[in-house]
C-alpha cells in the first residue's frame, strides 16, 4: 500500500530575539502531502538559555537571569495536487525571564502560507534524486512590540522567502537532503523615532537584514516506514546589520548568525492516514547577536483524505 506522510516537524531557529515563522511542514524537507490530503497538527517547544552572543562575545545576562520562550502552533498542510501543496501556520508565542523586573509579551506572532512544489523525481541507481522549491509569505498579526528584545515574540516586518531543495532517497530508507534559501525582510514600526545603527537615525522605522539559510540532513525511515529518525544541522546568517553595543539591549537591525545541529522522531501510529506523533531537540553551537538555545519539542498530527 502506498504510504502517506504528514511532515509537521518545527526546526525553528530560535535566536535571542525572534523566531522565524515556521511551516506545517517543513519548509525545508523533501516530502509532499498528497492530492486531497489535510495533515492538521498541533506542536508545542520550549527553548531556554542563559548565555548570548554580543556580537561575537558570548556571555551572561545576570539582570534577567535565564530567559525562557515557549510557542504553540495550530499548522494545516494540504496535498492541492499531487506536485503543489499548499502550508498555513499562526504561532501563539510567550517569553518570560527568571530575573530582572521586565515582564515577558504573550500573544499571536506571523501568518505564515507557504508553497511548495516538487519538480523531479527521478530512479538513479539505488535511489531516487529530488528536486523542490518552496515559496513562503508572513506577515504580523498579533499587536506586539518588535523593539522589546529580547523580551519581543517577533521582529513584526514582513517576509518572503525561496527555497530549494534538494535530495536523494535510498530504497533502503536512508536520505540524504540539502537546502537553501534567501529570505527578504521589511521594515518593522518601532515606539521611538531615534535610535542608532552604526550612527544616528532618526526615525520610527527599522529595516530588518535579509538573510541566507543552510539546512542538511541525514535521516533514516524504518518499521516499514513508520518510524522517521532524522539528524540535522542548519545555519542562518543574516548579509547586513549592526551588533548589540556592550551592556546595551538587542534590536531588530542586528546582524544575527546561528550554526545548530538537531535529532527528531516521527512515529506514525497507523501505516497511511490517522494519528502520529514527533518530538525533537536542537542545540545552538555558535552564534552572533542571539542567545545559546537548547529547545524542546513535541507534537500531534492527524491526516486525512478530503477529495
Amino acid at each position: 500500500m502506498k504510504k502517506f506522510y504528514c511532515s509537521v516537524i518545527v526546526l525553528a531557529f530560535l535566536f535571542l530575539y525572534y523566531i522565524p515563522t515556521t511551516q506545517a511542514q517543513m519548509p525545508f524537507d523533501e516530502i509532499m502531502m498528497p492530492k486531497g490530503e489535510i495533515c492538521i497538527a498541533g506542536m508545542f517547544e520550549s527553548s531556554r538559555w542563559n548565555q548570548y552572543w554580543e556580537g561575537d562575545y558570548l556571555r551572561e545576562n545576570a539582570n534577567i537571569g535565564t530567559f525562557t520562550r515557549q510557542m504553540l502552533m495550530p499548522m494545516v498542510a494540504m496535498g492541492l495536487t499531487q506536485k503543489i501543496n499548499i502550508i498555513a501556520s499562526l504561532p501563539y508565542v510567550s517569553t518570560e525571564a527568571s530575573g530582572g523586573t521586565q515582564v515577558g509579551q504573550s500573544g499571536l506572532q506571523d501568518l505564515s502560507v507557504s508553497l511548495k512544489v516538487d519538480w523531479l523525481k527521478k530512479q538513479i541507481g539505488s535511489g531516487r534524486l529530488l528536486f523542490l522549491t518552496n515559496v513562503h509569505y508572513s506577515t504580523p498579526v498579533g499587536n506586539y512590540l518588535s523593539d522589546y528584545m529580547p523580551f519581543s515574540i517577533g521582529v513584526g516586518a514582513p517576509e518572503i522567502g525561496v527555497r530549494g531543495i534538494g535530495g536523494y532517497k535510498m530504497d533502503n530508507g536512508l536520505f540524504f537532503r540539502a537546502a537553501l534559501a534567501y529570505i527578504w525582510r521589511g521594515q518593522t514600526e518601532v515606539e521611538r523615532n531615534y535610535y542608532y545603527q552604526n550612527g544616528s537615525v532618526y526615525s520610527s522605522f527599522m529595516n530588518v537584514p535579509n538573510a541566507l539559510n543552510i539546512h542538511g540532513a541525514i535521516g533514516y525511515w524504518t518499521l516499514q516506514k513508520r518510524l522517521r529518525l532524522e539528524a540535522t544541522y542548519m545555519s542562518f546568517n543574516c548579509l547586513s546589520g549592526d551588533d548589540i553595543r556592550a551592556y546595551n539591549r538587542p534590536q531588530p537591525t542586528n546582524k544575527m548568525e546561528v550554526s545548530q545541529i538537531g535529532a527528531w522522531a516521527q512515529y506514525y501510529i497507523k501505516e497511511d492516514r490517522g494519528l502520529g506523533a514527533l518530538a525533537y531537540v536542537n542545540q545552538t553551537l555558535s552564534g552572533r547577536n542571539m542567545g545559546k538555545a537548547t529547545t524542546i519539542g513535541i507534537g500531534l498530527t492527524y491526516q486525512f483524505k478530503v477529495y
